[in-house]
């Protein structure tokens, strides 16, 4: 049965219909890209039926359509807010261990690959880069705040170097892919990483929109240079421009608590992947 959700915009009604009848022929969900599966997380207390098809919330934050009062976009947001927003952690690293932050599409499977890298001790989800302060996953969904998905790794450098931290970045996603998410076609990840030839990252791709975008976030001059340097050393191997930025680490904003280990807990559909040191075993993006 189609159910059209409420709305006062035909345009909203057709996105609303469009999803409820694939919702009932699971065998047309391939054909979904406009409803990422990660807009079912979105709680239907949320203030607008809107917020439950974030790619939709996307475009038509741009438009000004959406009116989430104070956050609806940029215009609206006070220079205090952003200058919060673009502030340094509230929080440190336990003694001994180091932060770094990483952007590469849909955090889920970001972090996961992460959390795999023996030397890690802590892996958090969450949102930084932006100009709001303390953005929801709703917030961030419009596009407007201007914040990206990002996975924050605590690490002993010890045990874990930086440069092995980014050798994860680089194979987990498509650099060279502006404000997507997009898995690295196999012959290039073979090519850089011989190593990891059992492995292999899956993604739909749906997930489109400046959130996405590829970042290295560095906290310190050292891990600054050393991100530099592996651009440097895959731009020379790549055959397209990589459009990774690297920036400062600003003001990471941890994601509401169902982003957490999402993969590991086991997604929407509850199968769990493993989160153990030194696992190999393909990641599923949605879980």
């Amino acid at each position: 049965m189609n159910i059209i959700l409420p709305t006062a915009s035909p345009t909203i009604a057709h996105f609303s219909l469009v999803a409820a009848s694939l919702s009932c022929f699971p065998h047309l969900r391939q054909f979904s890209t406009v409803f990422p599966p990660k807009s079912n997380l979105l709680s239907s207390s949320l203030s607008s039926p809107l917020s439950r098809f974030p790619t939709s919330m996307n475009w038509l934050g741009k438009l000004g359509w959406l009116g989430f009062g104070n956050r609806a976009g940029l215009s609206s947001m006070d220079t205090s807010s952003a200058a919060i927003a673009q502030g340094l952690d509230d929080d440190v690293p336990a003694p001994g261990q180091q932060f770094a932050q990483f952007g590469a599409g849909c955090f889920w499977g970001v972090e996961l690959a992460f959390q795999r890298v023996p030397g890690v001790t802590n892996t958090e989800v969450g949102y930084s880069q932006g100009l709001a302060h303390n953005p929801t996953y709703e917030d961030v969904c419009t596009g407007t705040t201007n914040h990206a998905e990002v996975v924050r790794v605590q690490y002993d450098p010890n045990s874990c170097r930086y440069e092995d931290l980014l050798d994860v970045f680089w194979a987990r996603h498509d650099p060279t892919t502006l404000n997507r998410q997009e898995i690295m076609s196999s012959w290039v990840k073979l090519l850089l990483f011989p190593q990891w030839k059992n492995e292999i990252w899956k993604s739909n791709g749906n997930d489109v929109g400046t959130q996405y975008r590829s970042g290295i976030y560095y906290y310190t001059p050292e891990q600054e240079n050393a991100a530099k340097e592996s651009l440097d050393r895959h731009q020379t191997t790549l055959g397209r421009k990589i459009v990774t930025e690297i920036l400062p680490a600003k003001k990471f904003y941890r994601a509401e608590e169902y982003h957490q280990q999402y993969l590991e807990k086991g997604g929407r559909f509850g199968f769990q992947q493993s989160a153990s040191k030194g696992c190999n075993d393909p990641i599923r993006c949605y879980g």
